[in-house]
């Protein structure tokens, strides 16, 4: 079987990941990974990170005197991409930045994060629900919260043609309001060409290529080996795999879906694509290198792959993000804690 050419399978992967120290790698000696699965779990949109757990708390006080000036002084495109996301995640937000935008059109940081707050405030009228579940009060203000998110968003990319953060939520933007695949295509291209390994850019063309949203399994599985096969060792693209079969899982019947995972072909997939990535030594932790950390537990955890999960749980601490762990449950946490203690027996 493909998983156990090298070594033995699962117990080969748990030794080289204790060797490579989570994947954190040689670059990254004196930033060790935290360790101690047992805390308790907490879904941290900070990320466990205190600068910006500051700046959520600004944006929730809408304190916009002291948020502005910060956001502006982030001059990595991806870190201002995944800062803006926390913050416009806010309840609230899309209230005081009208008042700023009224007082300052010209503040084209505020307009962007309140485009990006009124593509998410969109997500949060359509809901969770199956499209066929959705009202049709529901519908019209999703579309009319998308329309004022799609022409600030454009406004920034066309006042700061380098930014990557626009272009990032105009993917999410077009494909609530199913702009097509060639707005969808032409969207994550002129993304990449800013920041060519952005993970989030990735994980959105990922989402726009699955067969829930118009492509096909084929096309979302060529899209996540072909970028992971392209990134350097270490990059943390090796997700998208990952991810690509949790959807595939998400769309098979029950018994088909286990069986799928556990297949010798899926298994050894999700093995390389982990040590391609997060337990690569020349993977480096960025704000946000929880995401992957979670998708890679989940994904092992239900493959019945507990040794590894169980690794990927240790490095978390805890740290829990919504997805991939929505899949399963309304309380994220609950379903994180579950395999969690699972995998650690």
């Amino acid at each position: 079987m493909a998983l156990f050419r090298r070594r033995s399978g699962e117990e080969a992967g748990q030794e080289r990941a204790g060797r490579r120290g989570f994947g954190f790698g040689r670059r990254s000696a004196e930033r060790s990974a935290p360790s101690g699965g047992g805390a308790v779990p907490r879904l941290d949109p900070a990320y466990g990170d205190e600068t910006l757990r500051l700046m959520l708390d600004q944006a929730a006080a809408g304190d916009w005197a002291v948020l502005g000036p910060a956001l502006a002084a982030i001059g990595d495109q991806a870190e201002l991409t995944l800062t803006v996301a926390a913050l416009a995640d806010v309840r609230g937000v899309d209230q005081w930045t009208a008042r700023v935008l009224a007082e300052r059109p010209e503040d084209t940081m505020a307009l962007l994060l309140s485009g990006a707050r009124h593509v998410y405030w969109a997500w949060a009228a359509r809901t969770g629900a199956r499209a066929k579940q959705v009202t049709e009060e529901q519908w019209k203000v999703f579309h009319q919260r998308l329309g004022v998110a799609e022409e600030q968003l454009l406004e920034v990319a066309e006042r700061e043609p380098s930014w990557l953060a626009p272009w990032y939520f105009l993917q999410t933007s077009a494909m609530g309001a199913s702009l097509g695949p060639e707005v969808a295509t032409c969207r994550f291209e002129a993304a990449v060409r800013r920041v060519p390994g952005h993970p989030a850019s990735h994980r959105s063309r990922l989402q726009q290529l699955s067969a829930k949203w118009g492509g096909s399994h084929d096309e979302m599985h060529e899209f996540a080996r072909s970028a992971m096969l392209a990134a350097p060792e270490g990059s943390p693209l090796g997700e998208l795999v990952a991810l690509a079969h949790i959807e595939r899982w998400l769309d098979l019947p029950d018994g088909e879906d286990h069986a799928y995972l556990t297949s010798p072909t899926v298994l050894a997939e999700l093995q390389e694509a982990a040590f391609r990535s997060v337990l690569h030594p020349d993977f480096t932790p960025v704000r946000g290198w929880q995401g992957a950390f979670n998708t890679f537990a989940m994904v092992f955890s239900l493959a019945d792959q507990r040794k590894t999960a169980h690794l990927l749980f240790e490095a978390l601490d805890g740290v829990v993000t919504q997805a991939p762990w929505q899949y399963l449950s309304g309380d994220p946490v609950k379903a994180y804690r579950a395999h969690r203690d699972r995998c650690a027996r």
